[in-house]
């Protein structure tokens, strides 16, 4: 098979090893920037350009499109779609994922438990909101934010207060959510292929860090989920129609609590903790749809 991976960056550790799992399989595989491809639109022959030559005979594509690149990455995606190519994540389900509010009130309609959560376009009503949470402690996150940037655990009332209103007056959306102190800075990432848990870790924070994320300097270890952790992850990434995704949870009193679903998530962090092909078995899904 001819498979392209759409990526900015093809020295990044799940772009390169994506490229050897496909090549270990015998496909022919290449690496796409997704913002160097023009997009013809014409009646009943959509095409896509790249470095001055017409794209054809293409028979998957793995998209690896960051979230900065997010609109025109997933016209992209689309375009490949209309020209009958099978992708690994669906132009619509990357759309719907990246946009954070969408997605909490999809996995919030498919009855998902998650961490208390508010949205404001910039309310007056700051104290109200922090209220409407259960008070300090609580998480704050820009809507725009990833891996782990723009989030503040603010400790105290006044504190909370004071953030919310920065990013207000710097005309930037937030995110209010409740903090769950029982999980000690650390979640649970669930990474999905085509309706199966391919493998699981427990990334835990630096001391003194509330956010576990990897690029943060936090460690991840290998995990046994247990079954109503296994089933809410599968039904996350069903909710969202994404065939390849890691879903990140919380470990709480009241159950596991999603906090996202990443339709582009890493290789690097979860095959050395898991010790597992996570690279083949989204090749091996590619074979089994193409």
């Amino acid at each position: 098979m001819n498979i392209i991976i759409l990526s900015r960056n093809p020295h990044l550790y799940s772009t390169q090893r994506l490229v050897e799992a496909a090549k270990q399989r015998k496909h022919t595989c290449e690496v796409i920037d997704p913002l160097k491809c023009d997009i013809i639109i014409e009646k009943k022959n959509p095409a896509i350009l790249y470095k001055g030559r017409i794209l054809e005979n293409i028979d998957a594509i793995i998209p690896r499109i960051g979230a900065s690149v997010t609109f025109y990455g997933t016209a992209v995606v689309r375009q490949f779609e209309m020209m009958k190519v099978f992708s690994v994540v669906e132009s619509q389900a990357l759309v719907r994922s990246r946009d954070k509010l969408r997605s909490l009130q999809v996995l919030s309609r498919a009855g998902l438990g998650m961490p208390k959560t508010v949205f404001s376009n910039y309310t007056k009503d700051v104290a109200e909101v922090i209220a409407s949470v259960g008070g300090a402690p609580l998480v704050i996150k820009l809507l725009e934010g990833t891996q782990g940037l723009g989030v503040v655990l603010a400790e105290t009332n006044n504190a909370a207060e004071s953030v919310i209103e920065a990013f207000h007056g710097l005309q930037a959306r937030v995110i209010i959510q409740e903090f769950i102190k029982e999980a000690k800075g650390a979640d649970i990432r669930a990474f999905i292929v085509d309706g199966n848990i391919v493998g699981a870790m427990k990334r835990q924070g630096k001391d003194g860090e509330f956010r576990s994320n990897l690029h943060r300097g936090g460690s991840a270890e290998i995990i046994q989920l247990t079954d109503e952790e296994e089933n809410a992850a599968l039904k996350a990434a069903k909710a969202l129609g994404l065939g390849v995704c890691g879903v990140d949870m919380l470990q709480s009193a009241r159950g596991p609590l999603i906090l996202e679903v990443n339709s582009s998530p890493g290789l690097e962090g979860i095959e050395s903790a898991t010790k597992k092909d996570i690279a083949k078995s989204i090749i091996r899904y590619i074979e089994r749809n193409v």
